[in-house]
């Protein structure tokens, strides 16, 4: 039976995701238009009241080129960090926190992400995913036990995944439970490794496989399932901190676990449940990401703006020359674009949205490497002077790299992006197809996917349309996007005719279609939010049409040239010839197969 027709009786969901519906060529506005505002006054006037002692903090108290050297933060400064209450920010009011929104949350990353990386990670690895899954899974007692002494930070928590053997494959984590004798106990034996704060917790999210029985098919079969494991329970260590390239003053350590007896009551979710918990742990934290790497890049875009307007060259600032004026323009881009996408994932979130984890990858994934891009051109403005331990840039760098690693890879969240969305599309393609086998009573449904089709065949307009969203100054821009937007679903569409359930082995086309949805989701996040400058009139709503209409030329261009290469045959040839240079790299040992231009 064919991919297409195998589920044909179950059918599609509808999503009010606009990322997971751009795979089918179609516009859905609510979780992107109007740009959210999601704040009440009385919500901007508790960020705000913690947004001062947080800058002061960075300003008078927190020494970043210190951290690095010591590779641990200073224990006045982590005092005083548990002091202003940083480590218990979106934990409830009434368990301890100060329970803050997301928006609140990310406005906060973004201060410390613009100071010091290495705090933010130590920070970060507590809450926005430490003891995530307590708050989102945690039963009323769990919350209760735990959360108040996160709050307080008298307990860190941290979260426990990755193995030697696993790492974004999480389905083949070894680290094992299985219940004890007397069925009051679990028994987990295993490690885990690269644990931010690990070394410094007390409470631990940890995934493990154990034994679950399937009643219809009457079989035991290994599912993921997570624990909350204190290292009072006994048997819990950890090795000495790691040696990092960056983020040198957070604490990441391996971590052991032998013959810890866990009581029953510290499963987190449901037996069998953990893949899903540590899912949502993730996708619920990666917006927090884009928050702070906008706040880096403004760091490290005004370090390079203050030398250019400073340095003369060939008699002339250098800020004067269109080299390093396009440099700065493109960081520029860079930033509005991330921040802008950062704060629509918070604000849809905010306002109740369960449907963002392709959202959430796609800021991850933006995010940190916008940052890395306009780090390194801002130490390429700098010159040698960036490249010295004195300007702080060359410490972002090195705090930087592990952004595109961590949380997921970015590899693999294309991919993901790609599959989650390509899944969705397939779903209704496949319901369209079984209406074909009854067209009488399905003539609307059919009639619709028809026009829509028949209408791309002669190269007519379609129905995908952004401009009643958008000012009108912006009306060019958002014609472009619409393109892309229809571009794109055909595109998805032929791929599935094409490959079926094979699309997953196709991983050159499959993240050329993930760029593609990046691209697409940038620009409309970038449209949104400069709408919203124009209508509100704010002073920088010319600057920020001008940033957006760049961005959507450009981007429009990279979505067609991408989508042009999942059919070309001599792109596909090239793709074919790659992974065949790989292949023989790869058999080489990695040695260069060529031979020496010397000859010896």
């Amino acid at each position: 039976m064919s991919y297409q027709h195998r589920h044909a009786s179950k059918k599609a969901e509808d999503s009010k995701s606009f990322a997971m519906n751009l795979f089918r060529g179609k516009i859905e506005t609510e979780q992107v238009f109007p740009y959210p505002e999601v704040l009440d006054a009385e919500q901007e006037e508790t960020l705000q009241a913690i947004l001062d002692p947080t800058v002061q903090y960075f300003e008078e108290v927190n020494d970043a080129f210190k951290n690095d050297q010591l590779s641990h933060v200073e224990p006045e400064s982590l005092a005083q960090l548990k002091a202003l209450g940083a480590f218990g920010l979106q934990i409830p009011e009434e368990l301890g926190g100060i329970g803050l929104t997301n928006t609140q949350y990310g406005r906060l990353t973004e201060v410390v992400g613009a100071n010091d990386l290495g705090v933010g990670i130590t920070l970060g690895a507590h809450q926005s995913i430490g003891f995530k899954g307590i708050l989102l899974f945690g039963t009323p007692e769990q919350k209760e036990k735990y959360l108040p002494l996160c709050a307080t930070a008298e307990k860190i928590a941290c979260f426990c995944l990755t193995e030697p053997t696993s790492g974004s494959d999480a389905s083949s984590i070894r680290t094992r439970a299985v219940l004890s004798e007397d069925g009051e106990h679990w028994i987990m034996n295993g490690s885990k490794i690269w644990i931010s704060g690990g070394g410094l917790a007390d409470i631990f999210t940890v995934f493990a496989q154990t034994p679950c029985f399937d009643e219809k098919t009457g079989k035991t079969k290994d599912k993921i399932t997570a624990f909350v494991v204190e290292r009072g329970f006994g048997g819990v260590t950890n090795g000495p901190p790691e040696d990092k390239m960056g983020i040198k003053c957070s604490n990441t350590v391996e971590v052991f676990f032998e013959d810890v007896k866990i009581p029953k009551n510290c499963v987190l979710g449901e037996v069998g449940e953990g893949f899903k918990v540590a899912m949502n742990i993730l996708n619920n934290g990666r917006f927090g990401m884009g928050a702070a790497l906008t706040g880096t890049m403004k760091s490290v875009i005004k370090t390079a703006v203050e030398f250019a307007a400073a340095r003369t060259q060939f008699g002339s600032k250098i800020d004067t020359y269109g080299a390093i004026q396009e440099k700065i323009a493109r960081m520029s881009m860079l930033c509005y674009v991330t921040e802008s996408i950062a704060y629509m994932v918070a604000g849809n979130m905010d306002m109740g949205s369960t449907e963002y984890q392709i959202e959430a990858a796609i800021s991850k994934i933006f995010a940190s490497e916008a940052a890395w891009y306009c780090t390194d051109e801002a130490i390429q403005i700098l010159g040698g002077m960036g490249y010295m331990r004195g300007s702080g840039v060359e410490r972002f760098m090195r705090d930087l790299r592990i952004f595109r690693i961590f949380e997921g890879t970015n590899d693999i969240l294309r991919l993901f992006t790609a599959l989650t969305g390509i899944q969705h599309a397939g779903g209704h393609l496949k319901e369209l197809q079984k209406a074909l086998q009854d067209p009488l009573h399905n003539f609307g449904l059919i009639a619709t996917q028809a026009s829509s089709r028949a209408k791309r065949l002669v190269g007519m307009k379609s129905a995908t349309n952004l401009a009643p969203f958008v000012h009108s100054n912006l009306a060019e821009s958002a014609t472009r996007c619409s393109q892309s937007i229809d571009e794109f679903g055909f595109a998805v569409e032929q791929l599935l005719i094409k490959h079926g359930k094979n699309i997953i082995h196709e991983q050159f086309l499959l993240n050329r279609v993930a760029e593609s949805a990046i691209d697409i989701y940038a620009m409309t996040c970038a449209l949104s939010r400069a709408t919203r400058a124009i209508e509100k009139g704010f002073d920088s709503a010319d600057h920020e049409t001008k940033m957006t209409s760049v961005w959507c030329y450009e981007a429009s261009k990279r979505v067609k040239d991408k989508l042009a290469m999942l059919t070309s045959r001599s792109q596909l040839s090239n793709f074919k010839k790659m992974a065949e240079i790989s292949k023989n790299v790869v058999a080489n040992g990695g040695l260069p197969v060529q031979q020496h231009p010397l000859g010896f």
